[in-house]
């Protein structure tokens, strides 16, 4: 007995062709692919932002560290080499940045103050 293979045929999808670059177009191909901008207030066409984009659009706009307490102050402090190396051997450890790992010894010498005062 003869088995009949079925061959399925398919239908391979030709890409759009991409735009012409501007410079390799004639007159009146720049002139069609650029009418668009002929156009004056084309910022009324604008929709209005949803809700969810504007919050996104508030986000990115936002600069600088989140604001953590009172926020935050930048100073010069002056450390031990040593360690300084050490400090930053820990934070690597832990897995926290270098001022984290500062203010967590702060917090914890200003503790033990309050508790001996």
């Amino acid at each position: 007995m003869k088995k009949t293979v079925a061959k399925t045929v398919r239908k391979t999808r030709t890409k759009a062709s991409a735009p012409k670059p501007y410079w390799e177009m004639n007159t009146a191909e720049l002139r069609e692919a650029t009418k668009e901008f002929d156009q004056e207030f084309v910022g009324d066409t604008f929709r209005s932002a949803t809700p969810k984009e504007q919050a996104k659009f508030e986000r990115a706009r936002k600069r600088g560290r989140p604001r953590n307490g009172m926020g935050a102050k930048t100073i010069s402090v002056t450390v031990e080499t040593g360690l300084l190396a050490e400090t930053d051997r820990l934070a690597k450890k832990l897995h926290v940045p270098r001022a984290v790992l500062i203010a967590r010894g702060l917090q914890a010498v200003l503790g033990l103050e309050k508790v001996i005062q």
